[in-house]
Order: structure tokens, then sequence, then C-alpha cells
């Protein structure tokens, strides 16, 4: 492709292209039938040439198509087994890759972005793209002091292809609901929607960025690349070697699966509690796993262009609610949640069964360890679905709060990518380290219940107090963080291979 469409019509048509191509192959798949081809071939097939259009559409289109292709991809283990192939590996597609941009575009934003002398800035500077994605994609270059660096062009036009795109898919978002059954399309799109401004302002990445790189300085853990440069439309970080986890999710060993999947759950509770920031884009193409030198990995984070600004930390309702859920606490979960907006004034449900409702999806809170499967996925995707259902009947009762909505979203998309991994994940210890109000819940409790020894109220004092000690201390110029020790991980596999910074 020449460059990304920007013509509001060609993009239109290509979208709307989605639905009646979905239609088209539903007709051509009953005339296979009837002229002898077996359902199950036939099905396969519109499966396949259904998956291979919405890349090719979504992925060619990139902005707002893209951006919602990636969004839905993370939701893929909520499919049945049987159709979820095709579309795993379309959708997976698009975490990782678009078609790039011409490269005397690119000249064009760089020397409009960073002067006619830009060259002068680097070392080395790669052309051809490393990566691409919904807005704009990255070059891997050398800087002017020998690092190697990350450069992120943004497409031109990208602005009012992400409205147009959102806009035309939000007209036929009851069509596409059926790709992830239980998910109601429209709100996601709106709420993507909604963050356009944001997206496209690499001013606001770069600072959520530099903050994150900060504050995770010398992180056994985590690695967020620092912020070189940035203007406008281009974006210099620093570059990070390590496997994509959408190439862990396809071939990683159970232990790289573990890890990653242990590290981006801390990484989901701590960030708000560190920075103040949620990072807001979890898909698989946003996360490396690479060696930490110490015979472990660690968890690289790329692109902070969407991110929840949390200045307390996630808010205490959410670990309040999950305490007393895993409490049993019935009436004092529904006044919680009618308080924090989820229930509506005029809306009367039973406390039971809202209690109900809940503890299914908290299931992996409440076990030391919990392994998260795809079917386990699908199980609570085909509750919620189902309209014979009472979860399904309730939770079309129960309302979402805009100021919870991309939290909600992002436990979401990170329970996605934790089930496409089949990690098993301490997840409560993460929960009882970073989440306010969820920790009272073990406290109360005696060993019976959880099968844990309970430390005494005193050595309780000394490790909150060590721990909010350890949250609290700010890096020192040229040395390190120290850090609350972590239990020890698990060697790594393989040589790790080197892989771009996601766009």
């Amino acid at each position: 492709m020449s460059d990304l469409p920007r013509k509001a019509v060609t993009r239109t048509a290509k979208l709307a292209a989605l639905p009646l191509g979905f239609a088209g192959r539903a007709t051509w798949g009953l005339g296979k039938r009837i002229g002898g081809m077996s359902a199950e071939i036939v099905g396969r097939e519109l499966q396949q040439r259904t998956a291979d259009q919405l890349f090719k559409v979504l992925g060619e289109l990139k902005g707002g198509a893209m951006k919602f292709g990636q969004a839905l991809s993370v939701f893929e283990s909520a499919l049945p087994e049987e159709v979820a192939g095709p579309y795993r590996a379309a959708l997976t597609k698009l975490q990782e890759a678009a078609p790039p941009m011409p490269t005397r575009t690119v000249h064009t934003v760089l020397t409009e972005q960073l002067g006619e002398d830009w060259r002068e800035l680097f070392l080395e500077f790669e052309d051809q793209p490393s990566a691409a994605a919904s807005i704009g994609q990255v070059h891997r270059a050398v800087w002017q002091d020998g690092r190697q660096v990350a450069v992120k062009v943004q497409y031109p036009g990208a602005g009012d292809a992400l409205l147009s795109d959102l806009n035309q898919l939000s007209r036929f978002s009851r069509l596409l609901g059926p790709l992830i059954p239980g998910m109601d399309i429209k709100p996601l799109i709106a709420e993507l929607r909604d963050r356009v401004s944001e997206e496209l302002d690499y001013g606001l990445e770069a600072q959520a960025q530099q903050a994150h790189a900060e504050e995770f300085a010398g992180d056994p853990d985590v690695l967020v690349p620092a912020v070189v440069r940035q203007s406008d439309q281009v974006l210099v970080t620093e570059w990070i070697d390590g496997t994509p986890l959408s190439e862990v999710i396809a071939e990683g060993t159970p232990e790289q699966r573990d890890r990653a999947g242990q590290l981006l759950t801390r990484f989901l509770f701590s960030g708000p509690a560190r920075t103040g920031l949620l990072h807001a884009d979890p898909h698989p193409g946003n996360f490396r796993l690479l060696p930490d030198g110490e015979g472990s990995w660690m968890l690289g984070v790329l692109d902070f262009g969407t991110v929840d600004r949390l200045p307390g930390g996630l808010p205490t309702p959410i670990g309040d609610c999950l305490r007393m859920a895993l409490e049993g606490e019935a009436g004092a979960v529904y006044e919680l949640l009618r308080e924090e907006g989820f229930v509506k004034e005029e809306i009367e449900l039973e406390p039971d069964a809202v209690l109900d409702y809940l503890v299914p999806i908290i299931e992996p809170a409440r076990a030391p360890e919990f392994e998260f499967t795809r079917s386990w996925m699908r199980n609570q995707a085909a509750r919620i679905a189902d309209p014979r259902s009472p979860a399904h009947q309730l939770g079309r009762q129960l309302n979402l709060p805009p100021s919870y909505l991309l939290i909600h979203r992002v436990t979401l998309s990170t329970i996605g990518v934790l089930c496409q991994l089949g990690a098993r994940v301490r997840m409560r210890e993460e929960m009882e380290a970073w989440v306010p109000g969820f920790a009272a819940a073990y406290e109360e409790e005696g060993p019976e219940e959880f099968g844990e020894e309970v430390p005494s109220a005193e050595e309780d004092q000394e490790a909150e107090a060590a721990a909010v000690a350890a949250v609290a201390e700010k890096p020192v110029p040229g040395g390190k963080r120290k850090r609350t020790p972590r239990p020890a991980a698990k060697a790594p596999g393989p040589e790790d291979e080197e892989t771009a910074a996601e766009a």
C-alpha cells in the first residue's frame, strides 16, 4: 500500500465491506451445503475466509480499524475452540504488524518534526520499519550518543482516520458482536473513540512513559525504556530487545508463560500504586519477555499512548468489594456497588444473586495460585452471554460508571492475555501487595480458610511499613532503587530473539 488511506469515503467503503462480506459468505456456505459439501468443511472455510478478510481490512486501514482489531485480539480466548483458530491467527497479526508507509513519507515527517538536519541526530537510521501498528510505525536507529533507540513516527492523517473508522465501526457494531460472544462491542468502540486525542498526543505519551521509566528504574521485574526526544508526531525512546508476548503465547515454554503471566499481573496492579497511572493498552504486542541477567526474565513494557490517570492508585472500593465478596458478605457488596454507581437507584437486585454473579469472575483472587485457561475464559463468556442464564439477566441490570470504564477494560484485557498464555499466576499475592482495601480479607481469616499461616499483628505491621517504604523510596542519580524481594523465578529457556519495539 502506498499510504494511510485518508479519504473518508474510501475507508468507509472498506469497513462497510466487513458485514457485507460476512453475509455474502453465509449465503455462499448455504449454497455449498445444498450442493453436498459437509457443514463442518463449509464452516471451517467460512471461518478462515472471514478471518482473512478481517485482518486484511483492519490491518491495511491501520487507524481506528486496526486499534479495534487489536482490542478484540485479546478476547479471542473467549471464542469456542472450534472457531478460535482462524481468528486467533488473524487477530494475532494485528498485535505486531501492519503494512508500512512509504520511506518518502517517513522522511517528510522527520524533516517537519526534527528539522532539515534530522539525520545528524542519528549515527544510524533504518528506513525499513521494525514494527507498524494503528497510528504509527517504529524504526530502529542509533542516537548521536551511541544509544540504540526506537523512533516512532505517526502516520499523516492518523487522527482523521481514527475518528472516521471508529464512527463507522459503531454503526454496525451489532453485526460485529458475534465475533466475541458475551462482549458488548459498542461501548468498547465508544471508549476507544473517547481516547483518540490522548492516543495522538505524543507529548502526553512521553510524560507517561518517562514517569514509568523513572519509577521502574532498577526494578528486577519490569523494564520501561526511557524517552530520548519527543515532538508532535515523533517519539524517540531507548530500544529494548526481547520476545513479544505474542510469540510466548504461540510457542513459549511453560516456565516462560508462567513468568510472563506473573509479571504482567504484577505490572497491572503495581503500576497505578507506584506512578498514579494505569497502562491502558494491554495487548501482547506491547510487552516483551527478556533475560534479566540473573537466570530469570523481566517484562519490557511499551506504548504508553493510552493511560488512565489514578493519582491515588486503584480506587479503594475495588479492593473492598473483592474482599467482601470473597468473605461472602453479599449485603455489604451490594451496598458498596450501589454507592459506587454499579447499581442505579431505580434498580432493585437480590444481594445474594449479585454475589453469585461475581464469585466465578473473581475466582483467580481466591486461590494462592490460579491457572488461567481458554476453557475457563470460554465458560465465563458463555455464562454471561447466554440469554437464558441468570448471570446474563442480572448483568444486563448492572451499570458501569465512567470512572471505572477503562479500569474494567484493562482488567478484562489482561485476563484475556493470561488465558492466551495459559499461565499459572499468584494473583492474590499481587493484589494483597498493591490493591488498596484487599489485603484485609486475609488478615481476618484463619488458616483453615486459605490454607496458610496468618502473620501476627506485629509482623503484619512491620511488613506493611517495609512495603510502604519500598514504594515511597525515590531513585538516586546514578544508583538503583532497592526493591522488596520477590520469590525466586524459574530459569529461562532458549536465548530470546531481538525484536522491534511496538508502535
